[in-house]
């Protein structure tokens, strides 16, 4: 019997399924924040905060929408998933820690922001690595029709606040083809309101890291 794909996002989206491209492109873009934070850190003052609070919400939300939406629905399609759900969750509360190390270092006008970036960013790369490891096959094993019903029901569990800026977020320096295959599964109406209003509020958060 063949092995099974080995599926990561870390090096780009081309070898993954296109119904794989809207849960890849976050993790991608939380590899890019994380590295955006480092470099910013050791000369940070202050203007990339509420960047870095909008960042925090959707990386909170996303793995708080994993424990208690997606899963569970993996659960319930796949009898083989439940041991490596209870690990990913254990992930997820050393990542908060992280994260709030980085929050209490930015209260503090960055005092211990560079240290606390660079730990931020270890255990983020380690933990989507896992993750994906650990979900891409059990995503390929639901097919495209399955899987992208879990799929709405993660998204459509995000509040307002994330939800308006999810796709700008996303969506930021992918690839064409990528951007084509999961604006496919967005409402024609939400996909233009994020592509003009919230993409340009967006890019006026990014200017506090952007140096």
């Amino acid at each position: 019997m063949p092995a099974p794909p080995s599926y990561s996002s870390e090096h780009g989206l081309e070898h993954l399924p296109p119904h794989f491209h809207g849960f890849a492109l976050m993790h991608i873009a939380m590899r890019r924040d994380a590295a955006r934070l480092r470099a910013a850190a050791p000369a940070w003052s202050g203007a990339g905060t509420e960047w870095w609070q909008r960042l925090r919400q959707v990386i909170e939300w996303h793995h708080t929408s994993e424990d208690d939406v997606l899963w569970p629905g993996l659960r319930r399609r796949d009898a083989d998933f439940d041991a490596q759900a209870r690990e990913l969750h254990e992930d997820h509360e050393e990542l908060d820690a992280a994260m709030a190390a980085v929050s209490t270092a930015i209260a503090h006008r960055g005092d211990g922001l560079v240290r606390a970036a660079q730990t931020f960013e270890g255990v983020l790369r380690d933990h989507l690595r896992d993750e994906e490891r650990i979900v891409f096959p059990v995503f390929d094993r639901l097919g495209e029709r399955a899987y992208l019903a879990e799929e709405r029901k993660v998204v459509s569990s995000a509040p307002m606040r994330v939800m308006t800026y999810l796709q700008p977020w996303m969506f930021d320096g992918a690839s064409r083809q990528s951007v084509a295959h999961v604006a496919a599964t967005i409402p024609p109406p939400v996909r233009l309101i994020g592509a003009t209003l919230l993409n340009r509020r967006y890019e006026r958060t990014l200017k506090g890291i952007l140096k």
